[in-house]
Formats: structure tokens, sequence, C-alpha cells
């Protein structure tokens, strides 16, 4: 198995995208994969490297990367030491991102003889499901999407909800980090964002427009992401899968570090689907 870590892309938005793959170097073309983490998430956290490298030794070319304004940098892409790049990030940023990624695919010789462009499959986790399901929604190149304990709505949660004048006021709002203790800023152009693209940013809109394959994972134990977002997201879908996985928590039964060495359960039942899923 080759990996290659914390590959550097630069996009419109003037900051990195750190990016990782995993794959087998046998010039033949895979199947690919590119991951997108959630809120306050990062390409490195948890189990994510060992996700990763099951499903490159299932045949898959597997992308993971941090988002540009995650809060990361190049030096140090785990956790958020760039609090300034967290409070400008917004969901268009991050949409840009994951377009970025895709066009690296498409235009980059490297890897070119181990992957297949015909075959780009998104994955997003908790708010990277939503983005993979809008992103997947308007380009024609991807040809499936997972969301994997997704979202249902933006605009009724996260920084979105609570007093908007006070924020628009006050210019920013903070959201405290229980793992890191770090207050964590939005700054009000997160709203502002929002609200001009708020149209392209409805996930129920891009659900009920997708036209490629589209498979629902949750957990039944998930309490930061409810389990009838997964129910709302399957109902506005003609045509995906909706895989409930018992006992399975928002990030499947793993954690932040994650010190084995191997998945839990529940994130091994994930990959087991996604897998069979991808190669229906």
């Amino acid at each position: 198995m080759t990996i290659t870590k914390h590959i550097i892309l630069e996009e419109k938005h003037k900051k990195p995208i750190v990016t990782d793959v995993f794959y087998t170097n046998n010039n033949t073309p895979k199947p690919v994969i590119i991951f997108c983490h959630g809120y306050k998430g990062f390409k490195d956290w948890g189990a994510w490297d060992l996700m990763a490298e099951a499903f490159s030794s299932a045949g898959y070319f597997f992308i993971k990367f941090n988002f540009s304004h995650n809060g990361g940098t190049v030096e140090q892409p785990i956790d958020f030491p760039d609090l300034e790049a967290f409070g400008n990030n917004n969901y268009t940023k991050e949409l840009d991102d994951l377009e970025a990624v895709i066009d690296w695919i498409y235009k980059s010789s490297e890897f070119e003889n181990n992957l297949d462009k015909t075959n780009i499959n998104l994955i997003g986790h908790s708010r990277g499901g939503g983005i993979v399901t809008i992103k997947a929604e308007e380009d024609q190149r991807i040809t499936k999407v997972i969301s994997l304990a997704g979202v249902s709505d933006y605009g009724s949660r996260g920084p979105l909800i609570g007093n908007i004048e006070e924020w628009k006021k006050d210019g920013v709002k903070y959201v405290e980090n229980s793992r890191t203790k770090q207050h964590m800023p939005h700054y009000y152009q997160f709203y502002e964002d929002f609200k001009a693209n708020e149209e392209r940013l409805t996930i129920k809109r891009a659900v009920s427009n997708l036209k490629i394959p589209y498979l629902i994972i949750h957990g039944d134990a998930d309490t930061s992401v409810a389990i009838n977002e997964a129910h709302q997201l399957h109902k506005w879908s003609g045509k995906s899968n909706l895989e409930i996985i018992e006992g399975a928590d928002h990030v499947f039964n793993t954690k932040h570090p994650w010190d084995a060495n191997a998945v839990s359960p529940a994130l091994k039942r994930v990959i087991e689907l996604i897998d069979a899923f991808i190669k229906e």
C-alpha cells in the first residue's frame, strides 16, 4: 500500500488544502473515494487513517483532506491552531475546496494509472454529508454519493441558530470545543454567505434532484445528528439506500485519539456497506 500524506493543493481562497492519498501502486485504475470531514473535524481525526487503509486494501484510490479553512495548518494539520481561518470558513468555501480536489484528480498525471476518473465517489461525514450531496447534485463527474451520519438541513443548526442581530452587531460568535477547550469563532460572514447562497445550500433541494445512487448511513445511538435526519434524507430521495447501524454513535463508536490498531465493529460495518454499494 502506498500512503502519501500532506500533499498541498492550492485553491482560489489562498489557503492550502492538505490532502492524503491511500492506494495500491499497481498501475491498475481504481474507483476513487473522496472523504470529507465534518464540523470541527480534520482528515487525521480518530480512526479515519485506518478507514482509509481499509478502503485502499479493498481496491480503492482513497483521498481525504482538510478543508482549507477548517482551522488546521500545513505544519499542524491536526486540531485548530488557526482559529482565524476557522472563523472565516463557510459552506461555499467547502464546496470550492471539494471541487478543487476533484479538479486535481482530473488534471494530475501523477496518479493517472492508478485511478479511474470515470468512477468518483464522495463520502461526507456529519456536516460533510451535506457538502458531498450538494456537490454530487451539481457535478456530473460524480458517480455515487454517501452521507455518513449526515445532516439534512444547514439552516436549522450550528452557527445559523440563535440571535442573528446580536451576531451582526458583534461581528462574531463563539462555540466552545469540548475536547480542546478552545473558543472557536464564527464571523458574521458565515451567515451572509449562507443567505446569499441559500438555494444552493438547501440539502433538501440537492437530495430531491440527485440523479445518481445515494447511500445514507446512520447510527441509531447518534446524539449529535438525530437519526430522523437520515429518515428525512431518505424520504426526500426517490432512490436512496438507508442503512441504520444499531448501537452506533455519531462517529461509529470511535474517538480521537484512536489508539487501537483496528476500526470499531460499527465503522467496519460502515466500510463493508460502502464497499458493497460502490461495487453494485
